[in-house]
């Protein structure tokens, strides 16, 4: 008994301990490049509902977005401002410029179109998949 009392706080803790330090809970982050037309990489897992560090660089010319559209939502012939009420979550890079944004990503498991919403990239090519997993 007296060896159950010794063993048995000892595990509690290190349960505890390797619980709190669990990788379930490690932050997402997205390293991404924009260049003309071109997001690198163009495809992304999270996990769903967690919270999503995204570090953008803008190499191209122009500002360039990052715009993930709704789950089961498509830009149609051309991002414009149709688009607008379908977008999930967005940020825009400058031109040179380095940043890091967060945002939540959705709690819905699924496949989200990714695109730029400068006006033309779309059409040129310039898109990308978030897709989201359950935790």
């Amino acid at each position: 008994m007296k060896k159950f009392l010794f063993v048995f706080p000892v595990l509690l803790a290190m349960s505890l301990l390797i619980a709190a330090c669990g990788g379930g809970n490690r932050p997402t982050i997205l390293d991404v490049t924009f260049a003309e037309f071109t997001f690198t990489p163009a495809e992304f897992t999270v996990p769903a509902g967690r919270e999503v560090t995204i570090n953008v660089v803008n190499e191209g010319a122009v500002a360039h977005e990052f715009v993930i559209m709704k789950l089961g939502e498509t830009v149609g012939d051309d991002f414009g401002d149709e688009d607008e009420d379908n977008i999930y979550w967005e940020v825009e890079a400058e031109p040179g410029e380095s940043l890091t944004a967060t945002f939540t990503a959705p709690s819905e498991p699924g496949e989200y179109q990714v695109v730029c919403g400068t006006a033309g990239h779309y059409l040129a090519g310039m898109l990308g998949k978030l897709t989201v997993v359950a935790p």
